[in-house]
């Protein structure tokens, strides 16, 4: 991989979908003079059901395309990806690659915080259900905070409501309350849940709406892109290779207009989006 640019490039955040767009709000918030380089894998969303060989592979593919394009710091906004493919792309991978190249997830950030957020030291989790079945918020949840109890479930169909614009509608309700309802009566104790899917912090109203009161949710934006400037204060030769022009562009495997249309849910700005082939 000797072809990789050793010059400065923009921060990479890979997602599967839509959701990361949330990550990337919440960096740029706090981290606005970087360079930012989106990149979208739409066609082949969701991973959430898909297997662990699958969704490493299509992680593998997105973070050699961002190396390609300059980034030398990269950004999992997508949980299952952070939960199926971080660690063995971080072992096997870039020491292969570029051993001075860096792959960065949102699961290790989030867990690092809750010690600090819950008091009953009961806490629940709502993701995806690759994510679920990975475990990894319990296995670093309970790796840094031994003495918190962790309980997942899934929600199969919060992506979608989401992606088909269909976050605000009725029948998501249904489908909101009976998920609350369900880690609730698994786990009466959980003062705090992490929402572990970048897409479901646009269901915030509905979820505020059906959780107990006293319970707090946890979407991930802020704690990773605390996390990120963290790090980069951490790392100031990693942090010396990241571009600063405050630009952001975005990269899609789907139709670029449809990416744009549904982009705007999450950004609230008009952007351009070129689109890209991976594998």
């Amino acid at each position: 991989m000797s072809s990789l640019s050793p010059l400065p490039g923009p921060i990479g955040i890979f997602d599967s979908g839509y959701g990361g767009l949330t990550i990337l709000h919440g960096i740029r918030q706090v981290l606005p003079e970087y360079d930012y380089l989106y990149l979208g894998d739409n066609a082949r969303t969701p991973y959430g059901p898909r297997s662990f060989e699958v969704v490493y592979e299509f992680t593998r593919q997105a973070v050699l395309k961002l190396f390609e394009m300059g980034c030398h710091l990269i950004i999992l906004g997508c949980n299952t990806a952070s939960a199926k493919a971080l660690r063995t792309i971080q072992q096997n991978d870039i020491p292969q690659i570029d051993p001075d190249r860096r792959v960065l997830g949102v699961i290790r950030p989030t867990a690092e915080v809750i010690g600090s957020l819950t008091t009953s030291r009961h806490v629940g989790v709502l993701a995806t259900e690759g994510t679920i079945k990975s475990e990894s918020y319990t296995l670093e949840i309970q790796k840094l905070y031994p003495d918190i109890q962790v309980t997942g479930v899934a929600c199969p169909f919060w992506v979608p409501l989401v992606e088909y614009n269909e976050a605000d509608s009725p029948g998501a309700d249904y489908f909101v309350k009976k998920r609350i309802d369900q880690i609730m009566r698994l786990d009466p104790d959980i003062d705090t849940i992490i929402l572990g899917c970048t897409h479901y912090p646009l269901l915030m109203p509905k979820i505020l709406k059906y959780l107990p009161a006293g319970v707090r949710v946890i979407p991930q934006g802020e704690y990773v892109a605390e996390s990120l400037k963290d790090y980069l204060e951490r790392h100031p030769q990693m942090e010396a290779k990241c571009s600063k022009d405050a630009t952001v562009h975005y990269l899609t495997t789907e139709n670029p207009d449809k990416f744009k249309e549904s982009a705007q849910l999450f950004l609230h700005e008009s952007i351009d989006v070129e689109n890209i082939t991976l594998g």
